[in-house]
């Protein structure tokens, strides 16, 4: 199972564009379309577990909601302080979205067999 969040980020909507671009003129068929939005997941997944090695901590003054469903933990934050090495930003509201990725790795090798 490969989570579909970031089809929402700047390069999975611009796919999404393309992809309905190249429906439209028939240059592509639904099925195609659907195979390579669920390459795209799972591509972005493996490549964010596998290759991004830097570290952030952060602070919120305030943990304004909360939610734990379906394995997926949802937390809003209030003025939030995000910290690497020599960075340092703060920010007014984040929203982060945190899944198991030990589950999803899993669960995308048990598919693999099958």
């Amino acid at each position: 199972m490969s989570y579909q969040l970031y089809r929402q980020t700047t390069v999975g909507l611009a796919l999404q564009e393309s992809l309905d671009e190249l429906f439209k003129y028939g240059q592509i068929t639904p099925q195609l379309a659907l195979k390579v939005i669920l390459q795209f997941d799972k591509s972005i997944n493996a490549a964010l577990s596998n290759r991004v090695k830097a570290r952030v901590t952060f602070k919120a003054a305030k943990l304004n909601t909360y939610r734990f469903c379906d394995n997926v933990w949802t937390l809003m934050l209030n003025d939030v302080e995000f910290r690497e090495v020599h960075e340092f930003a703060k920010v007014d509201k984040v929203k982060i979205v945190a899944c198991d990725g030990k589950n999803a790795i899993i669960s995308d090798m048990e598919n693999d067999k099958r």
